[in-house]
Protein backbone atom coordinates (compact mmCIF):
# COMPACT_ATOMS: atom_id res chain seq x y z
CA UNK A 1 0.00 0.00 0.00
CA UNK A 2 1.24 4.01 -0.39
CA UNK A 3 3.20 4.97 2.22
CA UNK A 4 2.88 8.64 3.61
CA UNK A 5 5.71 9.86 1.20
CA UNK A 6 4.54 8.09 -2.00
CA UNK A 7 0.81 9.65 -1.68
CA UNK A 8 1.81 13.19 -1.07
CA UNK A 9 3.62 12.37 -4.52
CA UNK A 10 0.78 11.19 -5.69
CA UNK A 11 -1.85 13.66 -4.44
CA UNK A 12 0.66 16.25 -5.98
CA UNK A 13 0.30 14.79 -9.34
CA UNK A 14 -3.40 14.34 -9.13
CA UNK A 15 -3.89 18.08 -8.64
CA UNK A 16 -0.82 18.94 -11.20
CA UNK A 17 -3.24 17.03 -13.66
CA UNK A 18 -6.91 18.94 -12.46
CA UNK A 19 -4.75 22.12 -12.65
CA UNK A 20 -3.40 21.57 -16.14
CA UNK A 21 -6.89 20.07 -17.68
CA UNK A 22 -8.80 23.35 -16.43
CA UNK A 23 -5.62 25.28 -18.71
CA UNK A 24 -6.38 23.45 -21.65
CA UNK A 25 -9.55 24.27 -21.44
CA UNK A 26 -9.10 27.82 -20.98
CA UNK A 27 -6.74 27.37 -23.80
CA UNK A 28 -7.79 25.22 -26.52
CA UNK A 29 -10.87 27.71 -27.79
CA UNK A 30 -7.50 30.38 -28.85
CA UNK A 31 -6.42 27.71 -31.36
CA UNK A 32 -3.92 24.33 -30.92
CA UNK A 33 -0.76 26.45 -30.68
CA UNK A 34 2.57 25.21 -29.03
CA UNK A 35 1.21 26.23 -25.16
CA UNK A 36 -1.50 24.22 -25.78
CA UNK A 37 0.61 21.44 -27.52
CA UNK A 38 3.18 21.22 -24.00
CA UNK A 39 0.16 21.35 -21.54
CA UNK A 40 -1.07 19.11 -23.05
CA UNK A 41 2.55 17.11 -23.22
CA UNK A 42 2.30 17.70 -19.38
CA UNK A 43 -1.18 16.22 -19.02
CA UNK A 44 -0.54 13.01 -20.56
CA UNK A 45 2.56 12.13 -18.67
CA UNK A 46 1.25 12.34 -15.75
CA UNK A 47 -3.23 11.59 -16.26
CA UNK A 48 -2.61 7.60 -15.77
CA UNK A 49 -0.69 8.10 -12.52
CA UNK A 50 -3.53 10.29 -11.37
CA UNK A 51 -6.41 8.38 -12.30
CA UNK A 52 -4.98 5.20 -11.13
CA UNK A 53 -4.59 7.67 -7.49
CA UNK A 54 -8.23 8.67 -7.61
CA UNK A 55 -9.01 4.78 -7.98
CA UNK A 56 -6.76 3.79 -5.38
CA UNK A 57 -8.77 6.46 -2.95
CA UNK A 58 -12.22 5.15 -4.08
CA UNK A 59 -10.75 1.55 -3.07
CA UNK A 60 -9.77 2.80 0.11
CA UNK A 61 -12.64 4.18 1.03
CA UNK A 62 -15.04 1.36 -0.37
CA UNK A 63 -12.65 -1.02 1.88
CA UNK A 64 -13.22 1.17 4.82
CA UNK A 65 -16.99 1.09 4.38
CA UNK A 66 -17.55 -2.66 3.91
CA UNK A 67 -15.06 -2.87 6.84
CA UNK A 68 -17.80 -1.17 9.20
CA UNK A 69 -20.33 -3.15 7.61
CA UNK A 70 -18.70 -6.74 8.26
CA UNK A 71 -18.22 -5.59 12.02
CA UNK A 72 -22.00 -5.50 12.79
CA UNK A 73 -22.91 -8.05 10.30
CA UNK A 74 -25.07 -10.90 11.86
CA UNK A 75 -25.65 -12.69 8.70
CA UNK A 76 -22.56 -15.62 8.27
CA UNK A 77 -22.85 -15.63 4.79
CA UNK A 78 -23.29 -12.02 3.93
CA UNK A 79 -20.35 -11.78 6.07
CA UNK A 80 -18.27 -14.14 4.03
CA UNK A 81 -19.10 -12.09 0.53
CA UNK A 82 -18.13 -8.77 1.79
CA UNK A 83 -14.74 -10.26 3.30
CA UNK A 84 -14.02 -11.81 -0.38
CA UNK A 85 -14.68 -8.25 -1.89
CA UNK A 86 -12.56 -6.64 1.27
CA UNK A 87 -10.01 -9.17 -0.18
CA UNK A 88 -10.48 -8.50 -3.68
CA UNK A 89 -10.55 -5.04 -3.49
CA UNK A 90 -7.24 -5.27 -1.58
CA UNK A 91 -5.48 -6.28 -4.34
CA UNK A 92 -6.46 -4.23 -6.33
CA UNK A 93 -5.62 -1.42 -4.47
CA UNK A 94 -2.11 -3.22 -4.03
CA UNK A 95 -1.63 -3.23 -7.54
CA UNK A 96 -2.27 0.04 -8.30
CA UNK A 97 -0.01 1.02 -5.58
CA UNK A 98 2.90 -0.94 -7.18
CA UNK A 99 2.23 0.99 -11.03
CA UNK A 100 2.26 4.25 -8.42
CA UNK A 101 5.41 3.38 -6.83
CA UNK A 102 6.96 2.23 -10.07
CA UNK A 103 6.37 5.91 -11.48
CA UNK A 104 7.63 7.84 -8.92
CA UNK A 105 10.65 5.38 -8.12
CA UNK A 106 11.19 3.33 -11.56
CA UNK A 107 13.26 0.47 -11.14
CA UNK A 108 16.56 0.78 -10.71
CA UNK A 109 17.44 -1.42 -14.10
CA UNK A 110 19.08 1.61 -15.35
CA UNK A 111 21.76 1.49 -12.93
CA UNK A 112 23.48 -1.11 -14.70
CA UNK A 113 23.00 0.39 -17.91
CA UNK A 114 25.29 0.79 -20.22
CA UNK A 115 25.95 4.59 -21.74
CA UNK A 116 26.18 6.98 -24.34
CA UNK A 117 28.59 9.85 -23.02
CA UNK A 118 28.47 13.11 -24.97
CA UNK A 119 30.87 15.86 -24.67
CA UNK A 120 30.93 19.13 -26.38
CA UNK A 121 32.15 22.36 -27.01
CA UNK A 122 30.26 25.17 -25.25
CA UNK A 123 31.31 29.12 -24.81
CA UNK A 124 35.50 29.85 -25.22
CA UNK A 125 36.17 28.86 -28.30
CA UNK A 126 39.29 26.86 -29.20
CA UNK A 127 39.70 26.91 -25.57
CA UNK A 128 36.29 24.89 -25.35
CA UNK A 129 37.25 22.87 -27.66
CA UNK A 130 40.69 22.11 -26.02
CA UNK A 131 39.03 21.28 -22.51
CA UNK A 132 36.33 18.95 -23.94
CA UNK A 133 39.47 16.88 -25.55
CA UNK A 134 40.68 16.94 -22.04
CA UNK A 135 37.47 15.67 -20.47
CA UNK A 136 37.36 13.06 -23.14
CA UNK A 137 40.83 12.02 -21.66
CA UNK A 138 40.09 12.52 -18.32
CA UNK A 139 36.73 10.06 -18.69
CA UNK A 140 38.62 7.63 -20.97
CA UNK A 141 41.15 7.08 -18.05
CA UNK A 142 38.60 6.77 -15.55
CA UNK A 143 36.94 3.99 -17.81
CA UNK A 144 39.95 1.84 -17.89
CA UNK A 145 40.54 2.61 -14.49
CA UNK A 146 37.29 0.80 -13.56
CA UNK A 147 37.61 -1.55 -16.73
CA UNK A 148 34.76 -1.11 -18.62
CA UNK A 149 34.83 -0.94 -22.60
CA UNK A 150 35.17 2.77 -23.52
CA UNK A 151 34.27 3.17 -27.63
CA UNK A 152 34.29 6.48 -30.01
CA UNK A 153 30.72 6.30 -31.79
CA UNK A 154 31.30 9.44 -33.54
CA UNK A 155 33.74 12.55 -33.07
CA UNK A 156 34.56 16.10 -34.80
CA UNK A 157 37.86 17.91 -34.07
CA UNK A 158 38.14 21.62 -33.87
CA UNK A 159 40.61 23.78 -36.08
CA UNK A 160 42.94 23.68 -33.00
CA UNK A 161 42.78 19.71 -33.00
CA UNK A 162 40.55 19.82 -29.97
CA UNK A 163 36.90 18.59 -30.07
CA UNK A 164 33.76 20.21 -31.27
CA UNK A 165 32.05 17.44 -30.14
CA UNK A 166 32.42 13.47 -29.41
CA UNK A 167 30.14 10.86 -28.48
CA UNK A 168 31.75 7.49 -26.88
CA UNK A 169 30.16 4.13 -25.58
CA UNK A 170 30.72 3.48 -21.88
CA UNK A 171 30.19 -0.33 -21.02
CA UNK A 172 30.40 -1.86 -17.88
CA UNK A 173 28.76 -3.00 -14.80
CA UNK A 174 27.94 0.65 -13.10
CA UNK A 175 28.99 2.68 -15.61
CA UNK A 176 25.32 4.85 -15.32
CA UNK A 177 25.72 4.60 -11.72
CA UNK A 178 29.24 5.96 -11.52
CA UNK A 179 28.50 9.04 -14.12
CA UNK A 180 24.72 9.62 -13.97
CA UNK A 181 25.48 12.92 -11.77
CA UNK A 182 27.99 13.92 -14.69
CA UNK A 183 25.75 15.86 -17.12
CA UNK A 184 25.66 19.38 -16.97
CA UNK A 185 28.17 22.20 -17.59
CA UNK A 186 32.25 21.76 -16.83
CA UNK A 187 33.66 25.11 -16.60
CA UNK A 188 37.35 25.59 -16.67
CA UNK A 189 39.68 28.36 -15.92
CA UNK A 190 42.92 28.41 -17.18
CA UNK A 191 45.92 30.61 -18.91
CA UNK A 192 45.27 29.39 -22.31
CA UNK A 193 48.76 28.13 -24.25
CA UNK A 194 48.30 31.02 -26.99
CA UNK A 195 47.77 33.99 -24.27
CA UNK A 196 50.50 35.97 -24.27
CA UNK A 197 49.90 37.87 -21.09
CA UNK A 198 50.00 35.44 -18.79
CA UNK A 199 45.45 35.74 -18.05
CA UNK A 200 43.31 33.47 -17.03
CA UNK A 201 40.44 32.71 -19.45
CA UNK A 202 37.33 30.64 -18.83
CA UNK A 203 35.47 28.35 -21.24
CA UNK A 204 32.75 25.84 -20.62
CA UNK A 205 31.86 22.17 -21.93
CA UNK A 206 29.07 20.23 -21.43
CA UNK A 207 28.54 16.28 -20.92
CA UNK A 208 25.37 14.70 -21.28
CA UNK A 209 25.15 11.10 -19.51
CA UNK A 210 23.17 8.75 -21.29
CA UNK A 211 21.58 5.29 -20.29
CA UNK A 212 21.68 3.10 -23.56
CA UNK A 213 19.07 1.15 -24.07
CA UNK A 214 18.43 -1.88 -26.15
CA UNK A 215 15.46 -1.74 -28.68
CA UNK A 216 13.38 -3.92 -26.64
CA UNK A 217 13.62 -1.22 -23.88
CA UNK A 218 12.55 1.71 -25.95
CA UNK A 219 10.39 1.00 -29.60
CA UNK A 220 10.86 3.89 -32.16
CA UNK A 221 8.38 3.53 -34.65
CA UNK A 222 9.61 3.96 -38.52
CA UNK A 223 6.65 6.35 -39.38
CA UNK A 224 8.13 8.65 -36.77
CA UNK A 225 11.25 9.07 -38.30
CA UNK A 226 12.58 11.14 -41.30
CA UNK A 227 16.32 9.77 -42.77
CA UNK A 228 18.25 11.86 -45.04
CA UNK A 229 21.06 10.98 -46.50
CA UNK A 230 23.75 13.23 -48.03
CA UNK A 231 27.75 13.42 -48.76
CA UNK A 232 29.72 13.35 -45.67
CA UNK A 233 32.21 17.01 -45.56
CA UNK A 234 35.37 17.20 -43.65
CA UNK A 235 36.74 20.91 -42.48
CA UNK A 236 35.21 23.96 -44.74
CA UNK A 237 32.50 21.91 -45.79
CA UNK A 238 34.02 20.33 -48.50
CA UNK A 239 33.20 16.85 -49.64
CA UNK A 240 35.58 14.13 -48.47
CA UNK A 241 33.01 11.09 -50.07
CA UNK A 242 31.91 10.79 -53.15
CA UNK A 243 28.85 8.52 -52.29
CA UNK A 244 25.46 9.56 -49.75
CA UNK A 245 27.09 7.87 -46.94
CA UNK A 246 26.17 10.60 -43.97
CA UNK A 247 23.11 9.99 -42.01
CA UNK A 248 20.79 12.23 -41.04
CA UNK A 249 17.72 11.06 -38.67
CA UNK A 250 14.75 13.29 -37.46
CA UNK A 251 12.50 12.20 -35.40
CA UNK A 252 9.44 13.60 -35.68
CA UNK A 253 7.35 13.68 -32.43
CA UNK A 254 10.30 15.19 -30.89
CA UNK A 255 12.31 17.14 -33.00
CA UNK A 256 15.66 15.36 -31.80
CA UNK A 257 17.56 15.69 -34.66
CA UNK A 258 21.12 12.97 -34.96
CA UNK A 259 23.54 13.01 -37.55
CA UNK A 260 26.24 10.81 -38.50
CA UNK A 261 29.28 10.77 -40.83
CA UNK A 262 32.33 8.92 -39.78
CA UNK A 263 31.71 5.87 -41.23
CA UNK A 264 31.96 5.26 -44.95
CA UNK A 265 28.94 3.02 -44.86
CA UNK A 266 25.41 4.16 -45.22
CA UNK A 267 24.90 0.97 -43.40
CA UNK A 268 26.84 1.92 -40.46
CA UNK A 269 26.34 5.52 -40.26
CA UNK A 270 22.65 5.11 -39.73
CA UNK A 271 23.11 2.62 -37.04
CA UNK A 272 25.34 4.71 -35.00
CA UNK A 273 22.72 7.34 -35.70
CA UNK A 274 19.52 5.21 -34.12
CA UNK A 275 21.80 4.23 -31.27
CA UNK A 276 22.24 7.70 -30.54
CA UNK A 277 18.85 8.91 -31.33
CA UNK A 278 17.71 6.21 -28.45
CA UNK A 279 19.66 7.22 -25.94
CA UNK A 280 18.35 10.82 -26.14
CA UNK A 281 15.03 9.73 -26.16
CA UNK A 282 15.60 7.87 -23.05
CA UNK A 283 17.24 10.78 -21.64
CA UNK A 284 14.39 12.83 -22.57
CA UNK A 285 11.34 10.97 -21.67
CA UNK A 286 13.66 10.59 -18.05
CA UNK A 287 13.94 14.68 -17.46
CA UNK A 288 10.36 15.05 -18.46
CA UNK A 289 9.36 12.68 -16.09
CA UNK A 290 11.76 14.59 -13.41
CA UNK A 291 10.66 18.07 -14.30
CA UNK A 292 6.87 16.74 -13.91
CA UNK A 293 7.86 15.06 -10.25
CA UNK A 294 9.47 18.53 -9.32
CA UNK A 295 6.48 20.45 -10.77
CA UNK A 296 4.08 18.62 -8.67
CA UNK A 297 5.68 18.65 -5.41
CA UNK A 298 6.73 22.18 -6.19
CA UNK A 299 10.51 21.97 -4.93
CA UNK A 300 13.32 21.47 -7.23
CA UNK A 301 16.62 20.14 -5.75
CA UNK A 302 18.60 20.24 -9.04
CA UNK A 303 17.73 18.84 -11.98
CA UNK A 304 21.19 17.92 -13.06
CA UNK A 305 20.00 19.62 -16.47
CA UNK A 306 22.81 20.42 -18.99
CA UNK A 307 22.06 24.22 -18.80
CA UNK A 308 23.67 24.24 -15.40
CA UNK A 309 26.88 24.85 -13.96
CA UNK A 310 28.17 22.32 -12.12
CA UNK A 311 31.56 22.05 -11.33
CA UNK A 312 34.32 23.95 -12.23
CA UNK A 313 37.94 23.66 -12.65
CA UNK A 314 40.63 25.92 -11.89
CA UNK A 315 44.25 25.32 -12.52
CA UNK A 316 45.93 28.16 -11.43
CA UNK A 317 44.36 27.14 -8.15
CA UNK A 318 44.98 23.70 -8.55
CA UNK A 319 41.41 22.34 -7.69
CA UNK A 320 37.83 21.31 -9.11
CA UNK A 321 34.94 22.48 -7.47
CA UNK A 322 31.39 20.83 -7.54
CA UNK A 323 28.97 23.47 -7.15
CA UNK A 324 26.11 21.32 -6.83
CA UNK A 325 27.53 19.75 -3.29
CA UNK A 326 29.98 22.42 -2.32
CA UNK A 327 32.46 19.30 -2.62
CA UNK A 328 36.89 20.52 -3.72
CA UNK A 329 38.95 18.94 -4.06
CA UNK A 330 42.61 20.22 -4.36
CA UNK A 331 44.17 17.85 -6.32
CA UNK A 332 43.07 18.63 -10.43
CA UNK A 333 46.03 17.00 -12.05
CA UNK A 334 45.27 13.91 -10.48
CA UNK A 335 41.54 14.52 -11.32
CA UNK A 336 42.14 15.15 -15.15
CA UNK A 337 44.22 11.95 -15.04
CA UNK A 338 40.98 9.83 -14.53
CA UNK A 339 41.04 9.85 -10.63
CA UNK A 340 37.47 11.15 -9.99
CA UNK A 341 35.90 8.63 -7.68
CA UNK A 342 37.45 10.77 -5.21
CA UNK A 343 34.24 13.39 -6.25
CA UNK A 344 31.91 10.73 -7.60
CA UNK A 345 31.92 8.79 -4.75
CA UNK A 346 30.65 11.54 -1.87
CA UNK A 347 28.73 13.82 -4.85
CA UNK A 348 26.20 10.21 -5.33
CA UNK A 349 25.54 10.34 -1.46
CA UNK A 350 24.57 14.03 -1.37
CA UNK A 351 21.79 13.06 -4.22
CA UNK A 352 20.80 10.45 -2.67
CA UNK A 353 20.71 12.49 0.84
CA UNK A 354 18.63 14.75 -1.13
CA UNK A 355 16.43 12.67 -2.83
CA UNK A 356 15.36 11.47 0.72
CA UNK A 357 15.22 14.48 2.31
CA UNK A 358 13.22 15.77 -0.56
CA UNK A 359 10.86 12.62 -0.75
Amino acid sequence: MLDDILRKKAQGSLNKSKELYDRIQEESPKGFNEQVKELFKQYNLIKKTAEQFSEYNKIESDIEDLKKLLKNEPDEALAALETEEIDSLSDKASKLSEEIKDFFYPKEDLQDKDILLEIRAATGGEEAALFALDLFKMYNKYALNKKFNFETISLSYSSSGGLKEVIASVKGKGAYRFLRNESGVHRVQRIPATETQGRVHTSAATVAVMPEPEEVDLKINSEDLRIDVYKSSGHGGQSVNTTDSAVRITHMPTGLVVTCQDEKSQHKNKAKALRILRSRLLGKIEADKKSLEAQSRKSMVGSGDRSEKIRTYNFPQGRVTDHRAGITIHKLASFMDGNIDELLVPLADYFESQNIAHG
